[in-house]
This record gives structure tokens, sequence and C-alpha cells, in this order.
């Protein structure tokens, strides 16, 4: 099938993104939406240029919309976004990162219906362990971008996403896929890059906006081909 890609930029919708090029669906583009004022993804807060770097890098290309700060009219501008991509690419199906939380499946399933394409769930039900370790044995390098203030100290962000990491997320008991937003990543390289990211220089910030989250500002960064 020609499909679109939900893309955060993160380690979930990148391994979705995997699964369903395991499967042999042509990728047509990735969609990702924005902040107005920040023009930071809405979720991650990973800067607008910096995830056209990384699209650039997969050799994908991404759309990007952008929606108002208190995220009234996102499922309006979610589904003119989508429908206007499905008709240009001739898209029957989207890709999506959800894992167990019955209120995003619903909402995929729900907003997907409408303008009638089919949603793609390929980490649906599947062990956060296993995925969290899977993402890694493939070999996918990503990056904490954000981490909850009240469950991580400001050296979480900026820490690579490594088994030993997957392993002190577990034995604390918080879900080692984040998939509550106890935190973030970005993702700068893997099996389907055809480029990998170098990043040269950060900053970690604390933001306080649905919480308070020390956030891995990524200021200085560049593509490195992978055959040199």
């Amino acid at each position: 099938m020609n499909i679109i890609a939900s893309w955060s930029g993160g380690k979930d919708s990148c391994f979705a993104l995997y699964k369903e090029m395991q499967n042999k669906h042509n990728v047509k583009c990735l969609v990702n939406f924005v902040s107005e004022g920040t023009k930071r993804g809405c979720f991650h807060g990973i800067d607008s240029a910096l995830m056209q770097t990384q699209a650039k890098a997969l050799g994908l290309e991404l759309y990007q919309a952008e929606v108002p700060a208190d995220m009234q009219e996102y499922e309006r501008i979610f589904k003119e976004t989508v429908l206007e991509l499905k008709i240009k690419h001739s898209a029957q199906a989207m890709v999506f990162g959800d894992i167990y939380l019955d209120e995003h499946r619903d909402w995929v399933d729900r907003v997907c219906k409408d303008i009638g394409i089919t949603p793609l769930e390929p980490l649906w039900g599947l062990d956060t362990k296993i995925i969290a370790s899977d993402f890694i044995k493939y070999g996918f390098k990503t990056k904490i971008v954000s981490a909850k203030a009240d469950l991580f100290d400001k050296n979480f962000a900026g820490q690579d996403f490594s088994p030993e990491l997957v392993t002190n997320l577990i034995t604390r008991n918080i879900c080692p896929c984040g998939e509550n937003g106890e935190f973030h990543t970005f993702v700068y390289d893997g099996p389907i890059f055809k480029n990998r990211i170098t990043i040269t220089k950060t900053e970690t910030l604390l933001i306080d906006s649905f919480w308070k989250a020390h956030f891995l500002d990524i200021q200085e960064y560049k593509l490195i081909n992978k055959t040199n």
C-alpha cells in the first residue's frame, strides 16, 4: 500500500515506520504537527528544522502543519492535513506508534475513519520491554530529549537510549517506552537512515508547560554520510 507515517521524531513513531517498511509498504511521506509560536513539535518539542534534517537523513519527505499553541484546533487541522496528503499520494493507510493507551487508539481509529484512511498500529499490544530491547538491538540510536522533572533529574535528558537505561526504567517501574509521557526521544541513526545526524551542541533546560520537564535543546548538528 501507499502509506503516510505519523511522525514525532521519537523512537516509537520511528520503530512503527520501520516495521511497516519491512512489510514492503510504499512510504510516501511523514507528517508532523508543530506549534505556531515555537515551531517545535507539539508533543516532543523537537525543533521543526531538526525534524526536517532527520527526514533528509531518512531519505523521506516530511510535511509539517502548524497548530495553535492551545491545541484547540488540533483535530480539525490533523484531518484536513492528512486528507490532503491522502489525496496527493493516493495513500490507503497511515502508520502510528501507539502501544497500549486505549484513548490514543480510540482517537486514531475515529479520525482515520472520518477521513477514510486505514490506521496501521504495528506496536499495539506488544510488550514494552521487548519493543525497547528490539529497538536497540536492531541498531537504532536515540537520545532522551524530554523527561518529567518529578521522575528524573537533569542528567537524564541527553542520555542515549541504551540497555542500561531500559533496565533502570524497568527497575523503577517506569514504562521503558515512556508511553505515558514520562520521557520523549529523538532518533538520530538506525537501519533505515541513509545518513546519520551528529549532535554537536545542546543545552538542558527546565520547561514548565503541560508539566515540568528537563528538555534537551539540540542547537547544533550535522548530517554525516554513512558510507564514509
